[in-house]
């Protein structure tokens, strides 16, 4: 079983990136959990959401403690809390950002990519200037870094789940996952 926790801030999308992954690795035939963990509900505010897939059914129903990879679609929550929190060593961390972290020594135990995301999010004009929602992106560059599910279920769960501009959608996690950084072919 794989598990997966997401970062990000309220309105960015993060809970809904988890649910896209989630109908993407089912469509890829996988057994699928997604599910939020909120603190203070609000625009901006520090969100957690987890995924968990596997081949086979998952049992397990409690919060997820140590994550196999980590995804985070907002890089300055990287100075607001321990985003490595029980990560397994040499899991993956997915950043959305320009360039890697400048202390980077600090992620030396896991294994590191980046994608510009929000810069993608506009260029898509999904969100606004100042709310540019990055989760279809995201969840693009993440199918890339774990080599699963496969791009065209990520489409597919992207036509199903959204609900507007799912050609942009669409374009924006298809454009994440060919930009990705940090990940060898």
């Amino acid at each position: 079983m794989l598990e997966i926790r997401f970062h990000g801030r309220g309105g960015q999308g993060a809970v809904v990136a988890t649910i896209l992954l989630a109908k993407a690795f089912f469509r890829a035939g996988y057994h699928v959990q997604s599910f939020p963990l909120f603190g203070v509900e609000r625009r901006g505010a520090p969100v957690e959401a987890y995924l968990r897939l596997d081949r086979e059914q998952i049992l397990i129903r409690t919060n997820s403690y140590t994550p196999d990879h980590v995804v985070v679609l907002d890089s300055t929550l990287l100075e607001a809390i321990d985003i490595t929190r029980g990560l397994k060593p040499m899991g993956w961390i997915l950043l959305n950002s320009q360039a890697p972290p400048a202390d980077g020594a600090r992620f030396s135990n896991f294994r590191l990519a980046w994608v510009d995301a929000t810069e993608i999010a506009l260029k898509h004009q999904l969100g606004t200037r100042t709310h540019p929602i990055v989760n279809t992106a995201i969840s693009g560059a993440f199918a890339r870094i774990l080599g699963a599910p496969p791009i065209e279920a990520v489409a597919g769960a992207i036509e199903e789940e959204i609900p507007e501009n799912i050609e942009a959608n669409i374009r924006a996690a298809r454009e994440a996952f060919d930009r990705v950084e940090g990940v060898r072919s």
